[in-house]
């Protein structure tokens, strides 16, 4: 293919485009990471940018020698864990049944769904619902009220919609019946929908914050993103044997950058793996309805 020169011009604009793009993703982390690795004395003269000055691991040593960390962190990865299962299990088997034209109901089904995508329920009434079922101060209450996501709901319908439907007929003929059909059939051709819809949840569970604060008062139930803002705004450790003297080269700074790149690093180590099934489901997902 010859390019032209207005084609030449535009990928030249793409590429600078995109390089700043990810440069300004990067550097902040990159900064961070370094501020986490570099004594107090650099920190507070401001000499540390995109390379720790004066480095240690002192931080990291501090944040991993406190307990109330790896509760967090035990939470949060049970809360990921556990809830995207539930969410890929129920968006899966509403989604199926939504995409086949011989199931009754369905468009009052997906008007009630779409519904619930534009206005969603405020939070006194998300509160006292949670309250009624008994699941406050239960990790429970993090995970089952957001079993569905409507979007990603409407995602996942679209690329059920764009299976053959002569394949799932040849099934029924030859005697599957539905749920073998979804189990055999539809999920093993829907890998790339659903590393997508994993993805998303895990993260959004991964990040859970907000309903956190309003559902957990035990301290041994708080996920991490809460014991984070604990440490990031008001300063707060927990109890640790690290020495006096290591204190003193540790910047209260350099302790808050290690403790978001320790509750950051864990989901980003998920992408490489996803990142294939991620781009195909988006792609896919998107094309119909």
């Amino acid at each position: 293919m010859i390019m032209t020169r207005g084609h030449k011009i535009f990928n030249v604009f793409n590429i600078i485009l995109l390089g700043i793009i990810g440069l300004s993703m990067v550097l902040p982390l990159i900064h961070i990471i370094a501020q986490s690795l570099s004594n107090n004395a650099a920190i507070n003269a401001g000499k540390v940018s995109l390379w720790p000055v004066g480095f240690t691991l002192g931080s990291y040593k501090l944040i991993l020698q406190d307990p109330t960390i790896w509760i967090g962190f035990r939470n949060s990865v049970i809360i990921t864990v556990f809830g995207t299962l539930i969410n890929l299990f129920m968006t899966t088997t509403l989604a199926y049944p939504l995409s086949r034209p011989e199931y009754l109901f369905r468009k009052s089904i997906l008007v009630m769904v779409l519904f619930t995508l534009i206005f969603s329920a405020p939070l006194i009434p998300n509160y006292l619902l949670v309250k009624q079922l008994g699941l406050l101060n239960t990790l429970w209450a993090l995970m089952l009220p957001m079993a569905i996501s409507a979007f990603n709901l409407f995602v996942m319908r679209s690329f059920f919609l764009n299976l053959p439907t002569e394949l799932l007929d040849s099934a029924r003929i030859d005697g599957c019946g539905e749920f073998r059909i979804l189990w055999n059939i539809v999920l093993p051709l829907s890998k790339p929908a659903m590393a997508t819809m994993g993805i998303m949840y895990a993260v959004g569970h991964w990040n859970r914050y907000a309903e956190a604060v309003f559902y957990i008062d035990h301290r041994n139930w708080i996920p991490l993103q809460v014991r984070l803002r604990e440490i990031v705004f008001t300063d707060q450790m927990g109890q640790s044997d690290v020495s006096s003297e290591l204190m003193l080269l540790l910047s209260p700074e350099g302790i808050k950058m290690a403790v978001i790149v320790v509750a950051t690093i864990p989901i980003l180590c998920v992408y490489p793996f996803l990142q294939k099934h991620f781009i195909q489901g988006m792609m896919v997902g998107s094309v119909k309805s």
